[in-house]
């Protein structure tokens, strides 16, 4: 038997939780590219292999109004996702 789930529903285009997403998703797109630039994807899963299993930490939260120009570092999820930035 299947368990029942709800289904994910993105904040709408043009919120703040929209652009903070998009911003996030930007930061990850440039450091695979990066990453892909330099030989560094040898499993060819997409991921640049320093980024596996970790998040891109910004240094200055988007829920507080930071950018990617304010800069991003890789960070382990539970570091990052410990610090409670809501």
């Amino acid at each position: 038997m299947v368990a029942k789930r709800k289904k994910q529903v993105n904040p709408p285009v043009g919120t703040k939780a929209h652009k903070a997403r998009m911003e996030r998703q930007r930061a990850r797109r440039a450091m695979d590219a990066k990453a892909k630039k330099s030989g560094g994807d040898k499993n060819k899963n997409g991921i640049a292999d320093k980024r596996e299993k970790k998040d891109i930490s910004h240094k200055k939260a988007l829920s507080r109004g930071g950018t990617n120009k304010d800069g991003y570092k890789l960070e382990s999820r539970s570091k990052n996702r410990s610090r409670n930035y809501k």
